[in-house]
């Protein structure tokens, strides 16, 4: 799966991966949270924390990913 977006957070990087099957898929701490057909539909559900469940790397606490400032609008987010 290639990267192709990034945004950092109190939490870490989140990330928007590219399948070889045309998915997009939102991806924290190298996992995947889930496949969508449209990119704007993966930032959303990241957005608004209805994606896989997300847990903290050091703490192990999961992650509400709507309190993150993560920008619904991938123009905020950095291309990589």
């Amino acid at each position: 799966m290639k990267r192709i977006l990034s945004y950092t957070t109190s939490a870490g990087i989140f990330y928007i991966g590219k399948s070889d099957d045309n998915l997009y898929h939102p991806i924290y701490n190298d996992k995947d949270l889930g496949g969508y057909k449209d990119m704007w539909v993966a930032i959303k559900d990241l957005v608004q924390n209805d994606t896989q469940s997300a847990i903290h790397p050091e703490t192990g606490a999961l992650l509400d990913t709507s309190t993150l400032g993560i920008p619904e609008d991938y123009i905020e987010w950095n291309r990589i």
